[in-house]
């Protein structure tokens, strides 16, 4: 099967279309002309069966005269060959007329179109042809009176046998030759202007096409790939809409393909940073617990606790660590739903300190907050807020050395309710700020009992409350801040 484009599939059936239409145009024109011949011919003949009416007695008292009827008709028609005259009666029987033998198809003309014509009605009036069983002609007709009474019509036919015959021989060729070259000149200077017309429509669908073709997902890196085409105001081409809305599309397509590949390389990097935390905690496990399974008898009371003690610290480390994984799980697969409520957050914040006031003091930090006076309650589920807070505050005691301050700063606007916690700890390297929030520590990081979690479970929570967790610059420390709506 033969595939075309859309330029010549449009100029195919704009072909087709063009020949039904000439076709059509060519049949409504020759009948046109038809028509109008037809009408000119009965118009100039409208007097001519009334001069022979009154031109000699064809019927008297007695009858019809047939040898003078025979003789005027064929005078008539020897001096005009393309007419052909008939006499009738009253009922439009054919009394009179000169046609040779065999020629005469009818024995009756229908008298309709005869009255028709004597009450000028408008023209052409076709009529039946006394030699043509079915056909119909152009005619003439005059009522015939004798004595004072009407005893019939003349009725003359006026394109004859002869003339129909001449007029096809000496004509037909001709003008089917001239018709079919002036359908096929119209054709032709149409099927080219089409074609012209088809290929510059469809000029920016090529274009429109071949970038499509072109395009990439694996390369297509948003700097690499051209700029949208601008839109003129108002337009209304939709082609160019179409182009227009195919290079942002592209655009897209390109930025979120480079988020998945880096998505894809963050979870990669996580799972080989989750694997080598579960790694150092669960060999210790075994091995100390190997070591009391081997060696049980021999040790002393002493030892046995010692080794119990550390097998114990090393399964809450595990254990702590799939817990996360497991919240890190549920918040980043739609597995939480929040569960907002209006709250005050200083309370709140009273509470998280509560938790933490041991293990401050133990390293003789400080823990402080400020807060201003009337700061209005905020909307969120409390007790995924609390977990941001105690992420933030435990990585803050964690890294601050002894003697260090974490302080917990409340301020409002008009919508919000800011929250920023800032420790004097040594901060983030710059290396690390750029994917803090999406990928755990490198391996070997200052927190491999922790898996890096902490910051991405609260990236993701906050995340969910319609905002971002952001890592501010300070001369010293860590200092981050998110927003709550109020």
């Amino acid at each position: 099967m033969i595939r075309l484009t859309l330029s010549q599939r449009l100029t195919a059936v704009f072909l087709a279309l063009l020949l039904a239409c000439g076709a059509a145009l060519m049949w409504i024109q020759m009948r046109s002309t038809a028509m109008h011949e037809q009408e000119t011919v009965q118009r100039l003949s409208r007097g001519l069966a009334e001069h022979i009416a009154r031109s000699g007695e064809l019927m008297d008292a007695r009858g019809m005269r047939g040898g003078d009827v025979r003789a005027l008709f064929g005078k008539l028609m020897a001096v005009n060959p393309s007419v052909e005259v008939y006499l009738l009666d009253e009922q439009g029987r054919i009394l009179g007329h000169d046609a040779p033998e065999g020629h005469l198809k009818r024995d009756r003309v229908n008298l309709g179109p005869v009255q028709a014509l004597l009450r000028d009605e408008p023209l052409p009036i076709l009529g039946d042809d006394p030699r043509s069983a079915t056909g119909h002609k152009v005619f003439n007709a005059a009522p015939l009176w004798v004595q004072g009474r009407q005893v019939g019509y003349i009725y003359v036919v006026l394109v004859g046998e002869q003339r129909e015959a001449l007029a096809a021989n000496v004509a037909g060729n001709a003008a089917l030759r001239t018709t079919l070259w002036s359908l096929a000149i119209v054709v032709g200077l149409g099927l080219l202007a089409g074609a012209f017309a088809f290929g510059w429509v469809t000029r920016p669908l090529r274009r429109l096409t071949a970038r499509i073709q072109a395009f990439d997902v694996d390369t297509a890196a948003p700097a690499a790939l051209p700029p949208p085409a601008e839109l003129r105001p108002g337009e209304r081409d939709e082609l160019a809409i179409l182009e227009h809305s195919f290079g942002h599309m592209s655009r897209r397509l390109g930025e979120q393909w480079q988020q998945l590949r880096e998505q894809d390389l963050q979870r990669r990097e996580l799972v080989a940073n989750i694997s080598h935390d579960l790694r150092t905690p669960l060999s210790s496990l075994h091995g100390y617990l190997e070591t009391l399974s081997l060696k049980d008898a021999t040790l002393s009371a002493e030892e046995r606790q010692r080794y119990l003690g550390i097998a114990l610290a090393q399964s809450q480390k595990v254990g702590r660590l799939a817990q996360a994984l497991f919240e890190l799980a549920r918040l980043e697969h739609g597995g939480v739903v929040l569960d907002v409520q209006a709250f005050s957050l200083p309370d709140l914040l009273q509470d998280v300190f509560q938790k933490f006031e041991l293990a401050a003091e133990a390293r003789r930090q400080t823990l402080s907050a400020e807060i201003p006076p009337r700061l209005p309650a905020v909307r969120a589920d409390l007790g995924l807020i609390e977990r941001v807070l105690t992420n933030l505050l435990d990585n803050a005691i964690r890294h601050t050395p002894e003697g260090g301050r974490i302080t917990v700063t409340l301020r409002a606007d008009e919508a919000k309710v800011w929250v920023r916690v800032a420790d004097t700890g040594p901060g983030i390297a710059p290396e690390r700020r750029a994917q803090l929030f999406h990928t755990p520590p490198a391996l070997g990081s200052q927190r491999p009992d922790s898996g890096g979690l902490g910051l991405l479970i609260v990236h993701r929570i906050v995340q969910l409350h319609g905002g971002q967790i952001r890592l501010l610059e300070s001369e010293a420390g860590a200092v981050f801040e998110f927003a709550l709506p109020v």
